[in-house]
């Protein structure tokens, strides 16, 4: 039910007209990229996929539907048997795509491709905006430790998504702990100003997280006067003292005056950990600042600055004709795609191309370093198995944007950093 009454509507009308069994594609791409941005970064396809195993209409639905009048008595009986039956390719998670790219193509009769569209869209509209913004932010912190902490500044559900993507596009962590066990992704935390607040000092405070979490703990100091914050944390905790947060102020300014006070006082292997309100144009600022680590919160979870992607879902083929929309500004070209990625011998990549699947024509040649990008998702009622794990997601994301030629990982407004072909 977390879909909308159109697709039901549309649904009910092609089962009473005869249509609902005709053999459609649909295709999932991006008209565009968001202002600014250079790439996009495909992620959210094993949520999809989790939840498309699971998408039915059970009594409790179908009594909601029929209360409210949803749809019609034969409608009703044939969501009471659905499943999705048809082929799902795509884009595997941690693969770039670019305005155009067939992120994903679903194939199979359009009763059970249409009910998909909100399913789909809302996955995949949420997941790559927060990886494109989290790869951004991983690319300026150049190997810095990066922990997603945003869980408090989005929807409880969208947090768990959020944390899940922002560690597939290079976060080391998060501190969502719903993610951790969900996913495997590693947590960190330590404490809040209100754990200092909490204790009659500064020192009593930085004393029991010491003594609860050890002296490679991150002491949060800027709860008063940083200076002293800093001074009281080594006290406390002697020179090995793991890390070391600020959370407020001119955090490049202060952490270099930190490194200084930290160094002076023999913690030299103490790290500095910074937070609060930074995107990537702030990890960028801060590159040639003494910081080793970057706490990002509402900026990653909203996809720093575009919360969705762009994503559409279009009827491609009916029959195997194309078909396409030709309304102002939304266009969209007729067929079933797919994509193969052109490389130089030196690993570099150099376009996108885009091209019909017939069948009865072959796809275009792939030269000695170019490569395919859709792979087989679903098939016959389930996933496919042995699909890139979470891991070789990050690891797919690591080599592809090394394949980028070097100014289209630039944070500065260009166009796009592959260009797109469409073969007839």
């Amino acid at each position: 039910m977390l879909t909308d009454r159109y697709e039901l509507t549309m649904l009910a009308g092609a089962l009473h007209d005869g249509t609902a069994a005709r053999r459609c594609s649909f295709e999932v791409f991006a008209r565009s990229l968001p202002g600014g941005r250079r790439y996009g970064v495909v992620a959210g396809i094993g949520r999809l996929l989790d939840a498309l195993a699971d998408f039915r209409f059970g009594p409790d639905e179908l009594r909601s539907l029929r209360e409210n009048g949803t749809v019609d008595e034969d409608t009703l009986a044939w969501l009471a048997d659905y499943r999705f039956r048809g082929e799902i390719d795509g884009y595997p998670e941690g693969e770039l795509y670019f305005p155009g790219s067939p992120v994903l193509s679903v194939t199979s009769d359009f009763a059970d491709a249409v009910l998909l569209e909100t399913l789909v869209l809302s996955v995949l509209n949420h997941d790559c905006a927060v990886a494109s913004a989290a790869a951004r932010m991983a690319s300026a912190a150049n190997g810095r430790r990066l922990i997603e902490m945003g869980s408090r500044r989005t929807h409880e559900e969208s947090a768990v998504a959020a944390a899940r993507a922002a560690y597939l596009a290079g976060f080391t962590a998060t501190s969502n702990l719903e993610a951790g066990r969900r996913y495997g992704i590693p947590t960190a935390g330590t404490s809040a100003h209100a754990f200092t607040l909490l204790h009659d000092t500064e020192a009593a405070a930085f004393q029991t997280q010491v003594d609860v979490l050890g002296v490679g703990t991150t002491l949060l100091v800027d709860t008063y006067d940083i200076t002293q914050g800093i001074a009281t944390a080594v006290e406390v905790a002697g020179p090995g003292l793991g890390a070391i947060r600020i959370d407020s102020g001119e955090v490049g300014v202060l952490a270099r005056q930190a490194r200084e006070q930290l160094d002076s006082l023999g913690a030299t292997g103490t790290r500095i950990l910074v937070s609060g309100d930074l995107d990537e144009y702030a990890i960028a600022a801060l590159r040639a600042d003494p910081v080793d680590g970057y706490g990002v919160g509402t900026s990653v979870v909203t996809g720093s600055g575009a919360p969705a992607a762009g994503m559409v879902y279009k009827l491609v083929e009916v029959d195997g004709r194309p078909v396409e929309k030709r309304s102002q500004n939304k266009t969209s070209i007729g067929g079933r795609k797919a994509a193969l990625r052109r490389h130089r011998s030196t690993g570099t990549a150099v376009e996108e191309v885009v091209y019909r699947v017939r069948p009865d024509a072959e796809p275009p040649a792939l030269g000695e370093h170019d490569r395919r990008l859709q792979v087989p998702l679903w098939r016959d009622g389930a996933r496919v198995p042995g699909l890139p794990t979470l891991e070789e997601g990050r690891e797919r994301l690591r080599q592809a944007l090394v394949s980028v030629p070097w100014e289209g990982l630039t944070l500065s407004r260009g166009e796009p950093a592959l260009p797109t072909t469409f073969l007839p």
